[in-house]
């Protein structure tokens, strides 16, 4: 499986990109807010000759669906999320202004739902969604075993994990789930989060200062 990411601006949040050699390919958290970013975005699956089949997102924050309805328009393929989450799109606009801008355009409705131990498919790729509640009630993760590597949107960071006090968070939940459905995979699973550098399974056991 091959892995794209990029960071967009406007909260520097990551972008995935992934796709094998059939050329099916799937984005994590299109959280691109400028046309110059979204645009970078559209000719990097463009010019690599890649066909989007799926539109993810960890959670519905509004830092991680700025591209979701640029991405309907170009690709005609809408967005998919966890359902405990989609009261947050029509918050997205009023949560725009508490930061001080305004939304770049009304975000786009979900296409469907991904629930705890659902399969993604692209090309000859899958990811499992594991439900990671705690930072918002419909946090994912999306697991690739084959590749040993996971997408922990907001849940767990390097260092550290999300913040809580954003409606429906849970500190003690999101410690717990990490707990008990992260940390028991594989040491050496490369964690590639919703903000920030890539670290590990093995590392944040280790090391992050919410698990001592």
């Amino acid at each position: 499986m091959n892995i794209k990411r990029f960071e967009f601006n406007m909260f520097p949040v990551n972008c995935y990109v992934l796709w094998d050699d059939t050329r099916e390919a799937v984005v994590i958290d299109a959280g691109c807010y400028y046309p110059e970013e979204q645009q970078r975005l559209k000719d990097f699956l463009v010019n690599n000759g890649l066909q989007l089949k799926h539109l993810l997102n960890t959670h519905l924050h509004l830092d991680h669906i700025f591209g979701n309805a640029f991405m309907e328009r170009e690709f005609g393929i809408k967005p998919e999320a966890n359902q405990e989450d989609e009261f947050w799109l029509a918050k997205a606009a009023g949560h725009c202004r508490m930061f001080g801008f305004q939304i770049n355009e009304s975000p786009a409705p979900l296409g469907g739902y991904i629930c705890d131990g659902d399969v993604i498919r692209f090309g000859n790729t899958n990811l499992e969604a594991i439900h990671i509640p705690g930072h918002s009630p419909g946090s994912l993760v999306f697991y690739c075993r084959a590749a040993n590597c996971l997408f922990s949107g907001d849940a767990l960071f390097k260092g550290s994990i999300g913040r809580t006090d954003l409606e429906g968070g849970d500190f003690e939940t999101l410690r717990e789930h990490i707990c008990s459905n992260l940390f028991s995979l594989p040491a050496e699973t490369v964690v590639y989060p919703g903000h920030g550098e890539p670290t590990s399974i093995g590392t944040e056991k280790m090391t992050n200062p919410f698990f001592r």
